[in-house]
């Protein structure tokens, strides 16, 4: 019993590597954001500075739009993350499970 005591829970990500480096953040809700990382903890609460959020279209909520929106130093509550992955290493690509409709 003390051994279990002893040890800590440990968070599955280790975020340290991303410290101080652009990351993208999208949330329950269909919300996105990116900004630098500045600190984490095991429940995957975030703190971004410099943060932009990606504005949605009206009439569709799930499609971005080209508007952004400065929010500055934030903290992500770690409960609404769905995704984080760094800035540069993202792309879009056309889902591959749609059907294409031949036009």
């Amino acid at each position: 019993m003390a051994d279990k005591e002893k040890k800590k829970k440990e968070s599955i990500f280790d975020l340290s590597k991303y410290i101080d480096k652009h990351i993208r953040v999208k949330f329950q809700g269909g919300r996105e954001a990116s900004g630098v990382l500045k600190g984490f903890d095991p429940l995957l609460n975030l703190v971004l500075d410099g943060t932009i959020e990606y504005m949605r279209d009206p009439d569709d909520q799930m499609k971005l739009t080209e508007d952004t929106r400065q929010l500055g130093l934030v903290v992500c509550r770690g409960t609404s993350v769905v995704l984080i992955c760094p800035q540069d290493g993202m792309e879009a690509i056309p889902n591959p499970f749609i059907q294409q409709q031949d036009g």
